[in-house]
């Protein structure tokens, strides 16, 4: 797959607007600030293609790229606290949607944030993974933030908050530093 030919194609921010599936689809998912686009960025080698934002709760669109024969797909994040009830719905509906239609959805890259213990987000997510029958890899962000020590003390609490998940491919990964990437994709390119 040549990322270097990656193309922003739409965004979406409602069910209806979904068009029909008609290609491989790589879905990234996550809880809002979570690092989605930064890693999305450093898997197209890109700065900027897929919208960045410090604040929470920027992506409230599903956003598509085209690579090839596939498509990488940026979902809205989870769990924004701050975000209003109905903009909430809109984007359960969304995320629900997506997930729902008859999409080809080869992988679901669910991204957790390694300095922090699984959210009840994240957990009902992957529950939600297994239970729907999606092949999923499990991409842990901003491990460039830990020292050695904590990196590899929540490389052991990780082992117990996701025992559930021993099966599921782990990576750690660092949209600042390139840590995992090639990895999150010899797993995208497993799929496709």
């Amino acid at each position: 797959m040549n990322y270097n030919n990656v193309q922003f194609e739409a965004a979406f921010g409602t069910l209806k607007q979904l068009p029909k599936s008609n290609k491989a689809e790589i879905a990234f998912a996550g809880r809002s600030n979570v690092g989605k686009s930064s890693l999305l960025n450093k898997i197209f080698n890109r700065k900027s293609l897929a919208r960045v934002s410090s604040v929470p709760g920027k992506t409230i669109t599903v956003n598509f790229y085209s690579v090839g024969d596939a498509r990488l797909v940026d979902l809205p994040g989870y769990g924004y606290a701050k975000a209003a009830p109905g903009e909430k719905r809109r984007w359960a509906e969304l995320m629900e949607g997506y997930f729902k239609t008859e999409r080809d959805i080869r992988l679901v890259v669910q991204l957790i944030d390694m300095r922090h213990k699984p959210t009840a987000d994240d957990m009902t997510m992957l529950s939600f993974l297994r239970e729907m029958g999606y092949p999923f890899i499990i991409a842990l962000t901003k491990c460039d933030k830990l020292n050695k020590t904590e990196y590899n003390a929540r490389l052991e609490a990780l082992e117990t908050e996701l025992a559930d998940y021993k099966d599921i491919v782990k990576i750690p990964c660092s949209s600042v530093k390139g840590d995992g990437i090639a990895a999150v994709k010899a797993e995208i390119e497993k799929v496709c």
